[in-house]
């Protein structure tokens, strides 16, 4: 198969781990110039007081600025539903475009019913700079990128691809963790099974992020992995698991998980390309819609 990037080029990740939701937020770094790229950053919430602080976006402005790096994308692998994106705080600190995956369009539609919003919610996808399409391209300093399409999980889902390294989202968790559900409006488990082979297409030497680890079995954290250890050893899709038994499996497993603790900021706030909503007198304001997710 061939690749519309040069997987060749190793570029420089550095990962950082937010405790509170198990997300692992990636700056990547060009390996021949100063710029660089975040995935899937965080803004921190404490939502039985209704507060929202930056501790950890700060911490990678903090490495940004002192590497001397420049932002070239502030990019979301799907539309997150345990964690708030802090797109728009890195944006207006370090400049760089937002950029998901054009199915956005189909989570605004759905979740923009669910949480009732008026006609001054743009179901367009303008809240971002860039909607990407399957096999688009775009640049990190002179690293070419791609995303690939990899519904199933949600909608919107998007691998990128930089050099040797893909970062997976919610597509894949580490092979002792298996896959993300595919429970949510708009996820289903054989599109998540077809999305996974796909990445799995990659060469085996790609290294694969997750966005997420939860430690099981007590294990320490850990957030790289290789697409030829994915293969063998991963507990939901590797050894050669059929799609009829990863679709048996994955429907039974999510009947079994609670919601996401987050579900009801997070969404509000990431179908916004991470802008808090307003009420009708401008201040930041949350809904909660009762018994409708």
């Amino acid at each position: 198969m061939t690749y519309p990037v040069d997987l060749s080029v190793k570029p420089d990740v550095s990962a950082h781990f937010d405790e509170a939701t198990n997300t692992i937020t990636y700056i990547v770094k060009d390996p021949s110039s100063n710029h660089c790229a975040i995935i899937d950053s965080v803004m921190d919430i404490d939502y039985a007081a209704g507060r929202i602080t930056y501790d950890h976006a700060d911490t990678l402005i903090k490495e940004i600025t002192e590497r001397g790096l420049t932002l070239d994308w502030i990019i979301e692998t799907h539309v997150h539903a345990d964690h708030l994106s802090a797109a728009p705080y890195l944006q207006e600190k370090l400049g760089g475009k937002i950029g998901v995956g054009e199915k956005i369009l189909v989570v605004q539609d759905t979740f923009g019913k669910i949480f009732n919003e008026g006609t001054e919610f743009q179901r367009d996808g303008s809240q971002f700079d860039a909607l990407f399409k399957d096999g688009d391209t775009y640049m990190v300093g002179n690293m070419q990128g791609f995303a690939m399409y990899t519904p199933g999980h949600t909608p919107a889902c998007m691998v990128h691809v930089m050099g040797n390294a893909a970062f997976a989202g919610d597509t894949l968790f580490m092979p002792d963790g298996g896959s993300a559900r595919a429970d949510f409006p708009g996820g289903d488990a054989g599109q998540l099974y077809d999305s996974i082979q796909k990445v799995l297409s990659l060469p085996d030497e790609t290294r694969l992020f997750m966005c997420h680890d939860y430690g099981p079995n007590g294990r320490a954290i850990m957030w790289e992995t290789s697409v030829a250890e994915q293969k063998a050893n991963n507990i939901h899709v590797g050894g050669g698991k059929t799609r009829d038994e990863f679709i048996k499996f994955r429907t039974e497993r999510d009947k079994q998980l609670d919601v996401p603790k987050l579900i009801i900021p997070s969404l509000q706030v990431n179908m916004r390309a991470g802008e808090v909503p307003t009420d009708k007198d401008g201040n930041p304001m949350l809904k909660v819609p009762v018994n409708g997710l």
